[in-house]
């Protein structure tokens, strides 16, 4: 049984190095997205994050980074998970349905030319999806970040980063990475200032 979850395991880490070296790939288009964001923030802009599950918690996560501090000291930029205001959620779920949970906060707080980033690893949540049709319906920016088909999402959004892999635990793995690259990005860019 230990040999058994010991080959388990090494195989999961060598399917994952292996997806991590394929981001290479995509290196361009999250400098883009990082670039995009920086010059959105400076202007006095906010970014949104939404997802379900694993992808809320990666939402909360790049936004708290964001928020407060990545790897430098830099003032706090404006950056909001909509997965973590339970009341709204269980409020506009209740009375308007699920899937309505986060194109109700996206009418409600963005502004044209904020962004949107639908975090999703099928691409095609129906709640998030909505976010993105609400948001490009009011000239906020959208980026995707699903798996390797990209969905629903790969269509509607305005840039998509779609990682390497269909399997949802590596799609995850690499959607935590790719946050970090953007966060990365952004506190280059005001630092560099």
């Amino acid at each position: 049984m230990k040999q058994n979850m010991k080959d388990l395991a090494a195989k999961a880490f060598a399917e994952s190095a292996a997806n991590f070296l394929k981001l290479q790939d995509l290196a361009g288009l999250v400098a883009d997205v990082g670039m995009d964001c920086s010059d959105v923030l400076k202007k006095g802009g906010h970014l949104f994050f939404c997802g379900n599950g694993g992808s809320a918690a990666d939402a909360q996560h790049i936004a708290a980074e964001l928020v407060g501090r990545f790897l430098k000291e830099r003032k706090p930029l404006a950056a909001t998970a909509l997965s973590c205001n339970t009341s709204t959620m269980t409020a506009v779920g209740n009375d308007y349905g699920y899937d309505f949970i986060f194109s109700r906060q996206i009418e409600g707080l963005a502004k044209k030319d904020d962004v949107l980033f639908a975090i999703s690893t099928s691409g095609n949540s129906k709640n998030v999806v909505l976010a993105v049709m609400a948001a490009k319906s009011m000239g906020v920016k959208t980026i995707g970040i699903t798996g390797s088909k990209g969905g629903k999402l790969a269509e509607l959004c305005d840039a998509c980063i779609k990682v390497p892999s269909d399997h949802t635990p590596r799609i995850q793995e690499m959607h935590i990475a790719v946050g970090h690259m953007l966060c990365e990005i952004i506190d280059e860019i005001y630092l560099a200032e």
